[in-house]
């Protein structure tokens, strides 16, 4: 990264930080926690309850649509990855108290994602990222992602589970269709040396396989296996899922996870939001398979967690890695 890029990146990262009023901080970094009444073989709540996203109202558009602020340069944008988020948390409130009105934020955010589906340089459909972003070297607009692939389509099986309108399921499996395809060939699908599968949040080269993306997308899987039926659903998840029991050993530095599988000589450990929300994760994915080496992962990485000197050496690690990396 070049000075000047370095220097923009730092002054829009201690703004977000450092002052009190609400950047896309304000947004992800939410307590993470499970929903206990999602299902693994019936389509209803989300996986995740997003309870303080779903109320998050910092920068709404006129459509009552959210916007993140990245600060700096980059400043106020819409974020298809947050905005399925948004929605699936007041999906689970509807849910949990027949509140029409949390139905009426839900389906907006699937309004906005089936006018939002673009077609990307193979013809493949896909929420784009219309800002550049720094991710060691620099994402530049408009960029997809599996995860919000995965996210979109979690929202819209939803949508079209509480509507019955098929636009819902139309856009869903269309947003499907990339996460088929490999990164060459336009799509978000990387088959590494071993045969294992990744879905990839960052479109990057080479890939780095962040885990919590890989898990989100693969969770995207799932619902629209349970709303159509797809076979390839089925298959891909299948893939996915052996992916992640084959390579979970590669996240776990002994003391901490990692973020990604980057490859650099310093690794990128999980910050310890992100850490937090892969335990969360693994118990989903145990939930979700009945595989007890995820929930013997987030067993072990709580009892991580739970130590001061870990949580102080992960910080102190990871904030060294941002500036070598970064």
């Amino acid at each position: 990264m070049s000075i000047s890029r370095r220097l923009n990146y730092y002054r829009r990262i201690a703004a977000a930080y450092l002052t009190s009023t609400p950047s896309h901080l304000t947004f992800w970094h939410e307590k993470p926690e499970a929903d206990p009444r999602a299902s693994a073989s019936e389509l209803g709540a989300y996986y995740m309850a997003f309870r303080s996203k779903a109320d998050y109202h910092a920068h709404l558009d006129p459509e009552d649509i959210p916007q993140l602020d990245y600060r700096g340069a980059i400043g106020l944008q819409y974020n298809p990855i947050a905005i399925a988020q948004y929605g699936l948390g007041n999906f689970n409130l509807y849910l949990a108290a027949n509140d029409q009105q949390r139905l009426r934020r839900a389906i907006l955010v699937a309004d906005w994602l089936v006018a939002n589906l673009e077609r990307n340089n193979s013809g493949f459909a896909v929420w784009n990222h219309h800002f550049d972003w720094e991710y060691r070297d620099r994402l530049r607009a408009p960029w997809q992602s599996a995860l919000a692939q995965g996210q979109g389509i979690s929202l819209l099986v939803r949508a079209h589970a509480a509507t019955k309108q098929p636009k819902y399921l139309e856009a869903a499996l269309a947003a499907f269709e990339p996460m088929l395809h490999s990164v060459a060939e336009g799509g978000v699908q990387y088959v590494d040396a071993a045969g294992d599968v990744w879905l990839e949040e960052y479109v990057v080269d080479p890939p780095t396989h962040i885990l919590n993306g890989f898990v989100w997308a693969l969770w995207g899987l799932h619902d629209l296996y349970l709303a159509s039926g797809d076979r390839r659903a089925a298959m891909l998840e299948k893939a996915c899922t052996a992916t992640l029991r084959r390579n979970l050993a590669r996240y776990d530095c002994g003391f901490w996870s990692l973020y990604e599988l980057g490859g650099t000589a310093l690794p990128m450990l999980a910050s310890p939001f992100y850490h937090a929300l892969h335990i969360v994760q693994l118990d989903v994915m145990h939930k979700l398979t009945g595989d007890d080496c995820f929930a013997a992962a987030a067993k072990r990485w709580g009892a991580y967690r739970r130590r001061r000197f870990n949580r102080s050496r992960a910080v102190v690690q990871k904030s060294i890695f941002k500036l070598c990396y970064y």
